[in-house]
C-alpha cells in the first residue's frame, strides 16, 4: 500500500532526514528539482530548446522552482522564465541560496538565457508570452488559510494561463490535508510530489486540481521509520493476497451464507442487486427475506436466491413481528446484510434494533439500516458481532449529527474517530471511498470513476463486501478488498459503456471480470 501523508509528517520526515540521517537538506532540496525535470521530460519529451516559466514562492517550495530552473538550463532549455513573489531578503535560506545560484548562473551566461522577474502587483504579471510549461513552485503543502495578496494574484494568473503546469509537491492553494482549495488553487495537469503522496492530492477536491501524480524519490524514506501509518492508498497489489482461496472440496454452505434483509414496496431493485452481488462475490448461499407483498416479484426476478416472505406493515415494509420468522434464517448464516431498501417505517426500524441487540454474528449495515441507527447510535456499542458499515455522505451525516457541508472536509478523521468510537469498520463513499477501522487506520481506494454516481451502485457494494465477508476475510480486509473490487468493476463498465450511461447492474455485471483481474495466480 502506498503510505499518505500529512503537512505535519511530511515536515517531520523532513526534520528526520536532516537531524537523524544528516542528510543536509540542499540535497533533498536538489533531488526534488531534478525529480520535477525528470517528470517533465517523461510527460513532455525532452527538455532542449522548449520554454519554461516558473512561478517561484519565498518558501522552500520556491526553491525546488528555483534549482528545477538551473536544471532545465543544464539541460538545454531554450528560455526560462523565473517569475519571484517577495523580495530576496524575505526568502527562505534554501530558497535566497538557489536564488543566488541561479543569479550568478544568469550573468554567468551558461548559454540558456534566464530572465528572473519579481512579482509585486498585477502589472508584472501582463504580458508575458506563452511558455511549453509553466512550473507552479509557489506555495507547496503549507497552505491553510486562504490565498490573498500577491500569492493570489499568482495563482489565478497561471490558471488563466493555457501552458501544460505542472505543481511541485502539491498545487498552490491546495490543503495538502483535505484536498479543498483555500480560496483558489493552482489547476496543474501534473503535480510531482516528494517523498510521499500527501493526502490531500487524493482525497477531497484534490484529484480535481493535482492533476496525474507522480512520485518522486527524493533520497530519504517516505516515512519515519519504527512510526505506524495510519493512512494509506490501496492499489492493485494489495488485493490478490486479501482474497480467499476456494479450497478443492468446497460446497455452496462451506464458502458463505449469507442473510439479507432488504427490499419493501416500490423499492424491489435494491434488494435485488444486493442480494445478486453477494453471490457474484463467490459466496455460496443467500436467503433473502423480504416483505411478502414483494415476495413473487423478487422469487421471479432471483432465480439463485433463496428468497422468504416476511410480515410487513401496512406500508409495504417488514414489519417488527417479522424477527420470529427470521430467527432461523439469522442462526443458519455466517453474516447478516440488513438494510437496502428496507424503508424507514417505526416498526422496521425497532426490527433492526431487535435483531443488533441480540445477534452475536458479523453484521453490515447499510441504507435505510443506517437510517434506523441514526436515530439512537448508541446501539451501536451494544452489538456483539463485529460490524460494517457502508454510508454515503448524507447518511454519514445522520448518524454523527454533523452537516453535510462541514463533515466534506473532515471526512477523513471523521470516519477513523467514528469507526474507533463504536469499534467497527467504516466504509464511507465518495469520491474516493475509504475505509476506517476500530484501530485508527484508514485505508484510501484508488479505483472507481463518476460514472458509478447512480442509483444502486451503493447496494451492490454493500452485497460484495458482505460475501467476501462471509468467505472468511476480516471485515477490514472484506471492505477494503470490496470497495476496490467495486471500483475496478466500475471502470471496467465505463471502459466498454462510458460514464455518462453506466448503471448500477452494469457495475454488478463486470464484477467477475474484476476479481478475476484481482486474483492471484495461485487462487486461480
Amino acid at each position: 500500500m502506498e503510505f499518505l501523508c500529512t503537512s505535519a509528517e511530511s515536515r517531520a520526515l523532513d526534520r528526520f532526514a536532516g537531524e537523524k540521517l544528516k542528510i543536509p537538506a540542499d540535497v533533498l532540496m536538489e533531488n526534488a528539482a531534478r525529480g520535477i525535470v525528470d517528470a517533465i521530460e517523461r510527460r513532455r519529451g525532452p527538455v532542449a530548446g522548449k520554454s519554461y516559466t516558473i512561478v517561484c514562492g519565498k518558501g522552500n517550495n520556491g526553491g525546488d522552482g528555483l534549482a528545477a530552473a538551473r536544471h532545465l538550463a543544464l539541460r538545454g532549455a531554450g528560455k526560462i522564465l523565473v517569475l519571484t513573489t517577495g523580495s530576496p531578503a524575505s526568502f527562505s535560506p534554501l530558497a535566497r541560496m538557489q536564488f543566488e545560484i541561479l543569479k550568478r548562473m544568469s550573468s554567468a551566461g551558461t548559454g540558456t538565457p534566464i530572465i528572473l522577474r519579481p512579482v509585486r502587483g498585477r502589472g508584472d504579471l501582463r504580458s508575458i508570452p506563452a511558455s511549453d510549461v509553466l512550473i507552479d513552485a509557489l506555495i507547496g503543502t503549507g497552505c491553510h488559510d486562504d490565498v490573498s495578496g500577491v500569492a493570489k494574484l499568482a495563482v489565478d494568473w497561471m490558471n488563466s494561463r493555457s501552458e501544460f503546469t505542472v505543481s511541485a509537491d502539491v498545487p498552490s492553494g491546495l490543503d495538502a490535508d483535505n484536498g479543498f482549495p483555500c480560496g483558489t488553487a493552482v489547476h496543474a495537469d501534473l503535480t510531482v510530489t516528494m517523498a510521499a503522496v500527501k493526502i490531500g492530492l487524493v482525497t477531497g477536491k484534490g484529484p480535481a486540481y493535482a492533476g496525474e501524480i507522480t512520485l518522486t524519490d527524493i533520497g530519504c524514506p517516505p516515512a519515519i521509520p519504527g512510526s505506524a501509518p495510519t493512512v494509506m492508498r490501496v492499489v492493485q497489489d494489495d488485493i490478490a493476497p486479501m482474497l480467499p482461496r476456494r479450497a478443492f472440496d468446497a460446497h455452496k454452505y462451506s464458502v458463505g451464507r449469507i442473510f439479507v434483509l432488504a427490499g419493501s414496496r416500490g423499492f424491489t431493485g435494491a434488494a435485488a442487486m444486493t442480494a445478486t452481488a453477494v453471490l457474484r462475490s463467490g459466496a455460496g448461499a443467500v436467503v433473502l427475506g423480504t416483505p411478502e407483498s414483494v415476495y413473487p416479484i423478487l422469487a421471479k426476478k432471483l432465480t439463485e436466491v433463496m428468497v422468504t416472505p416476511l410480515w410487513e406493515t401496512a406500508g409495504g415494509t417488514v414489519g417488527g413481528v417479522a424477527y420470529d420468522q427470521l430467527k432461523t434464517h439469522i442462526d443458519w448464516a455466517d453474516v447478516l446484510l440488513l438494510g437496502p431498501g428496507i424503508g424507514r417505517h417505526d416498526e422496521t426500524t425497532e426490527l433492526i434494533f431487535t435483531i443488533l441487540r441480540k445477534i452475536d454474528k458479523p453484521v453490515l449495515l447499510d441504507a435505510d439500516a443506517l437510517n434506523a441507527v441514526s436515530s439512537d447510535p448508541s446501539i451501536l456499542k451494544k452489538t456483539r458481532g463485529d460490524t460494517i458499515l457502508t454510508p454515503h455522505a448524507g447518511e454519514f451525516s445522520r448518524l454523527t449529527g454533523v452537516a453535510n457541508t462541514e463533515l466534506e472536509k473532515i471526512r477523513l478523521s471523521a470516519g477513523r474517530d467514528f469507526a474507533k468510537r463504536f469499534s467497527l469498520t467504516l466504509v464511507l463513499k465518495g469520491a474516493p471511498s475509504l475505509v476506517a477501522t476500530e484501530e485508527g487506520q484508514v485505508y484510501i481506494n484508488s479505483t472507481g470513476n463518476p460514472g458509478m454516481a447512480t442509483a444502486g451502485s451503493g447496494d451492490v457494494l454493500a452485497g460484495l463486501i458482505c460475501g467476501l465477508r462471509a468467505q472468511g476475510m476480516s471485515s477490514r480486509n472484506a471492505a477494503i478488498a470490496g470497495v476496490f473490487i467495486h471500483g475496478s468493476a466500475g471502470d471496467l463498465a465505463k471502459q466498454e459503456l462510458g460514464e455518462r450511461s453506466l448503471l448500477a447492474d452494469d457495475i454488478s455485471r463486470h464484477l467477475p471480470a474484476a476479481l478475476r483481474r484481482a486474483t492471484a495466480p495461485e487462487s486461480s
